[in-house]
């Protein structure tokens, strides 16, 4: 059966938008919940392919999406790169911070893919239980994303730590840069080797920088893994996710030269319209909050979102993912409503 979400990140939509949700798989699920209560400890979680798996599988049972998205972490590359990461309940992510060159030099990508390699086998799994008509999404994070919390020791309001240091120390922040690119090239491959349809890029934290260090940071390191992923695999397609980096996005996609491209809450839909949909794929731009709510008001937005965008290739999907309390009936809701909508 065809693939109707890699074909429209191809350039080739048909009459119904293909649709999937970041986070679709996640707390707001009491399946998931009772699989994530068998694991100790949330990388555990990541890394085991059985449990990895079968959570990725459970919204697409319970909602028919058109595309999985794998589950796995944004962290697990520091992971695998030698860096120390653990999950603290009620606090998130936690990593021995990289102050020095001390630090950054206890990261190798030698040991790498034997220390993620479960990802991969998760990956394999996905490819062979998925219906042929649903296309397997595998992700990373951007760099720059991955390297504050590498940097900081943990999640960030203003990644103060992580700017300081590319403002004050720009050789090892370059070098901490130039490995992620180098580590996250590598993993999206091994991910598509193992399956993957496509891939993306979560650059979640983009918003914090201007102008100069954007182009830097993360429009040069997202360029290097475009490159380096089509230097294997011509074909995949790639999305890129440079959340609330507004104005600068149409740069940010002739630049990178990524297949489609991500529309957090904030994107006006007509000016992405004109501006982006004109060049590539856009996912997004529903606020996770209205699934909450639900109802009308939802389902209203849905449709403005779906008429504005139905001119061109379009993905539907949030502006971020589901929060932890979404009822799992608006995503019934939710997913009906897009399912029916016609071009």
């Amino acid at each position: 059966m065809p693939k109707l979400l890699l074909n429209t990140l191809q350039g080739n939509p048909g009459d119904r938008v293909p649709f999937w949700f970041m986070r679709q798989a996640g707390r707001y699920l009491p399946e998931y919940r009772e699989v994530r209560a068998t694991t100790r400890s949330f990388m555990e979680f990541c890394y085991s392919p059985e449990k990895a798996a079968e959570v990725t599988l459970q919204p697409i049972r319970r909602y028919g999406m058109d595309g999985a998205i794998l589950f796995a972490d944004i962290l697990v590359v520091p992971d695998g790169l030698g860096q120390k990461v653990w999950f603290e309940a009620g606090h998130g992510p936690k990593l021995e911070a990289i102050k020095d060159h001390t630090g950054f030099d206890n990261l190798s990508l030698g040991a790498f893919h034997d220390k993620v390699g479960n990802v991969y086998e998760t990956v394999r799994r996905l490819k062979a239980e998925l219906s042929s008509d649903v296309t397997l999404l595998g992700f990373a994070g951007a760099p720059w994303t991955v390297a504050t919390y590498m940097i900081e020791g943990a999640g960030s309001k203003d990644h103060a730590a992580a700017r300081q240091m590319g403002y004050g120390n720009p050789e090892l922040f370059q070098k901490i840069l130039d490995i992620l690119v180098d580590a996250t090239a590598e993993y999206l491959c091994a991910q598509i080797e193992a399956g993957a349809d496509a891939v993306q890029i979560f650059d979640s934290w983009s918003a914090a920088l201007p102008e100069t260090m954007f182009q830097k940071w993360v429009i040069e390191p997202t360029v290097a893994i475009v490159d380096k992923i089509r230097a294997k695999h011509k074909e995949v397609p790639i999305i890129g996710f440079p959340r609330l980096s507004g104005a600068i996005l149409p740069e940010f996609v002739s630049k990178t030269g990524v297949n489609a491209v991500s529309l957090d809450t904030g994107v006006p839909l007509e000016w992405a319209r004109d501006n982006v949909q004109n060049k590539v794929c856009v996912q997004g731009n529903l606020d996770p909050h209205l699934v909450v709510s639900g109802g009308e008001l939802m389902v209203d937005e849905a449709y403005r979102i779906l008429e504005t965008l139905k001119g061109g290739a379009h993905i539907f999907n949030l502006g971020h993912g589901f929060v932890p309390e979404t009822p799992p009936e608006n995503v019934a809701l939710l997913s009906k409503t897009i399912k029916n909508f016609r071009r």
